[in-house]
């Protein structure tokens, strides 16, 4: 079967502060995890029961042998994953506020994500895979951004399908503006596109979902336009109209890989229902997508960490039942 999910980017440690409502200067202790948000997608598709694979490169280093063994344990298929005696493996320190929402400082200056190119990828990495997935983390210019563009040429070549998540980290550009053309290099490559409400205007230029979609939705290869709400939950946007889904009402602890969790589990109901045209879905199930994505997002949020938080297929209809 190829439905398969093929992340790649980066892969990181977060190190979450075990005292909330600190600033970051301030915060005197961390818990380490595993993070980086295309290893969390791939990562929450692998958890809900639909082994997938991740192409990376990392630090030769204790925190790269780390991470390893954390994605493996995951299910996520890591022969791909190449390490790197030059770069090290990247880390973000993330600051916790009272709400559980986050900010970030990053170090990776030497970060052996970005020197993976174009051609470490295998020319067979596709052939169980039914989706391809990215985010803007590792699309600055760097060996690393040619690879996801080759890879994305592969997946349209082989009828894979491609999503895309900004996921915008302003911290790790220099120029703003550039951020934001990269970004809309590479929507038009995508199938689905997902953008947040805190997202929106800066990408788009749009203060309004309804006046981006018809130009997300005329451009290049794009059938869906996934707008998060947060708490407020998700809407869907394709060329024949939008649905929505209410979101969950939850004590949380950390924000962090809550955005990654629920496009993890959207990605895993198309590809565990071997979803080869995305305009033959209904709305009706589009809307069931959603309401589970929503579930699994606002799940993840009741613990802390990324990877760590989010549950297997038993777990999710469990708490979903309750």
């Amino acid at each position: 079967m190829k439905n398969k999910l093929c992340g790649i980017g980066e892969a990181l440690i977060d190190f979450i502060p075990e005292v909330k409502g600190q600033r970051l200067k301030d915060v005197p202790s961390f818990t380490r995890v595993a993070g980086g948000a295309p290893a969390n997608v791939v990562g929450a598709v692998s958890k809900l029961g639909i082994p997938s694979k991740f192409l990376t490169k990392l630090g030769d280093d204790p925190f790269g042998d780390y991470i390893v063994d954390v994605l493996e344990e995951a299910g996520i298929d890591i022969s791909n994953i190449e390490r790197d005696k030059e770069g090290e493996t990247a880390l973000a320190f993330v600051s916790l506020a009272s709400d559980g929402n986050r900010d970030f400082k990053f170090y990776r200056k030497n970060s052996a994500d970005l020197r993976y190119s174009a051609k470490d990828i295998p020319k067979d990495v596709l052939n169980d895979c039914g989706m391809i997935h990215f985010c803007s983390v590792d699309l600055v210019e760097s060996p690393m951004k040619e690879a996801h563009k080759k890879l994305i040429e592969m997946a349209v070549e082989e009828n894979v399908l491609v999503s895309f998540d900004p996921n915008l980290r302003f911290s790790l550009w220099d120029d703003l503006n550039e951020l934001r053309k990269t970004v809309n290099e590479f929507i038009p490559m995508a199938d689905i596109v997902k953008i947040s409400d805190d997202e929106l205007e800066f990408i788009t230029g749009h203060t309004t979902i309804q006046d981006a979609v018809p130009e997300i939705l005329k451009k290049g290869r794009c059938k869906y336009v996934i707008y998060t709400k947060g708490k407020d939950g998700a809407q869907i946007y394709t060329k024949d109209g939008m649905t929505s889904a209410p979101g969950f009402k939850v004590e949380v602890r950390d924000t962090t890989g809550a955005g990654d969790a629920f496009i993890g589990a959207f990605l895993y109901c198309l590809l565990r229902d071997e979803v080869k045209d995305l305009e033959d879905v209904s709305f009706d199930t589009l809307r069931e997508y959603l309401v589970f994505a929503n579930g699994y997002g606002a799940y993840t949020t009741t613990k802390e960490g990324a990877l760590a938080a989010m549950a297997d297929r038993e777990e999710m209809e469990l708490w979903m039942e309750e």
